[in-house]
């Protein structure tokens, strides 16, 4: 007979319940989130015999611990285990301990409705740690610039909006030559047309319009030891910015570097026009990972991606809703896909501007495309094969329909290759930048 076992997992303690095929308890404990305890709990599973255990995540040092330990895992969605407690309980009560015994339940009764946690490569968990510590440190960049923009408001608001970016680097060198209005004052055309001649600017505003848009700005009153409060909280702020810039760029590369080594690379980094666009494909394969029997149909993988909706129908009443349950990083990285091919992709092109048509806004027709994308990229994924615009069958029609027919003999592959390209280059448009490894 088997054991299956739940595992009620939390930051400094784990609940576990143990029960055989018949529901009988045998084990029910708490082990400490240390060495010790960790490495009892996993003995304790692997003495008992557990076959299925059941814990509400897919990774973390616990799942990693059990499955060295030669466990087999069902990583549960938090909100099936919510749906679940109430087949056992009518008070509305809840514990860890109880939530322990709803997890062995599932993996008991319901285990044939789930699929087994299947480990990625180690190559492809390097990589997720890196895109997911850039994207921590992005986010960390963007409130930190939001905090340098609310100081700039409230005493200096004239290098806002000055250049493109306020993380941008010719901005932070701006803000470390002048701080505040006092800095600026002797300011003038030649003085700044040296420093964007330094800082090499490639913008397209004359150094005349930018200190017309410096000088435009309002005046603050503020007294002298506010001021030069205010000014080193600005240098504070700059110098913070530029150190996680420096590091975002140094995971890039390391990111550039991994997606290239890795055997699933060329598969992600052939959906995008340039070379360079690695940090969405990278995000897409540490999302999706290297486990093929992890989404056994092409509608699953559109499903965790969030670009499928949800069905609700009930008699006469039947709709579409937005998917809330999903991988937020990979519906994300599904969107930036979409949203970079449907500039010069021409199938991605019509299939989006269809969607406008039919009177969808941008974010769900990016959902209608995403999910397209999904199908191609599960295909490509499955048949490990880069992305081959001759042998996608819709792209195909989509030109054949588009591209006038030529009189003559019929044309051989090569010039077939040909027509396609300038099909690309046609449709492509220049001022479009795909996503890069600078973004």
């Amino acid at each position: 007979m088997s054991n299956y076992a739940g595992v009620d997992w939390a930051s400094e303690k784990h609940d576990v319940l143990v029960a055989d095929a018949a529901g009988e308890r045998l084990l029910s404990a708490t082990f400490a989130h240390d060495e010790q305890g960790v490495r009892s709990l996993c003995l304790a599973l692997v003495r008992l015999e557990v076959e299925l255990v059941a814990i509400e995540r897919p990774d973390g040092l616990l799942v990693e611990r059990l499955l060295d330990a030669g466990l087999r895992i069902l990583a549960l969605h938090p909100n099936q285990v919510a749906a679940t407690r109430d087949r056992f309980r009518a008070s509305g009560g809840k514990s860890d301990r109880f939530d322990a015994f709803v997890l062995c339940e599932l993996a008991r009764t319901d285990h044939h409705r789930f699929r087994v946690l299947e480990p990625d490569s180690d190559q492809t968990k390097a990589l997720r740690a890196l895109t997911r510590a850039r994207e921590d440190l992005v986010g960390t960049r963007t409130a930190l610039c939001n905090q340098l923009r609310a100081e700039l408001e409230r005493f200096w608001p004239g290098p806002l909006g000055l250049f493109r970016d306020l993380h941008s680097r010719i901005s932070l060198v701006f803000l470390e030559r002048y701080p505040s209005p006092t800095e600026a004052r002797g300011l003038g055309e030649a003085r700044l047309e040296g420093f964007l001649a330094r800082e090499h600017y490639t913008g397209r505003q004359t150094p005349a319009q930018l200190l017309a848009k410096l000088r435009r700005a309002p005046a603050a009153r503020v007294g002298e030891l506010e001021l030069a409060t205010r000014r080193q909280l600005v240098l504070s702020l700059v110098a913070t910015i530029k150190t996680i810039n420096e590091q975002t760029k140094q995971l890039e590369r390391q990111i550039a570097t991994a997606i290239r080594e890795h055997p699933d690379g060329a598969i992600y980094l052939s959906l995008f026009k340039k070379p360079r666009s690695v940090i969405c494909a990278a995000e897409l394969l540490a999302e999706i990972g290297d486990c093929r029997a992890r989404y056994p149909t092409r509608d699953t993988l559109a499903a965790d991606a969030g670009q499928a909706a949800v069905a609700k129908e009930s008699g006469k009443y039947k709709a579409a809703t937005f998917r809330w349950a999903c991988n937020k990083r990979l519906r994300g990285a599904v969107g930036t896909l979409a949203d970079s091919t449907r500039h010069h992709n021409p199938w991605a092109q019509d299939l989006y501007a269809t969607a406008r048509a039919r009177g969808h806004d941008h974010p769900r027709a990016i959902r209608t495309l995403g999910r397209a994308w999904c199908r191609v990229l599960w295909h490509c994924w499955q048949d490990r094969a880069p992305y081959d615009p001759a042998r996608h069958r819709a792209l195909q029609q989509h030109i054949t329909v588009t591209i006038p027919t030529v009189s003559g003999p019929v044309l051989d592959h090569a010039a077939t290759q040909r027509m396609v390209a300038g099909a690309f280059a046609a449709t492509a448009n220049p001022r479009q930048q795909e996503v890069t490894a600078t973004q």
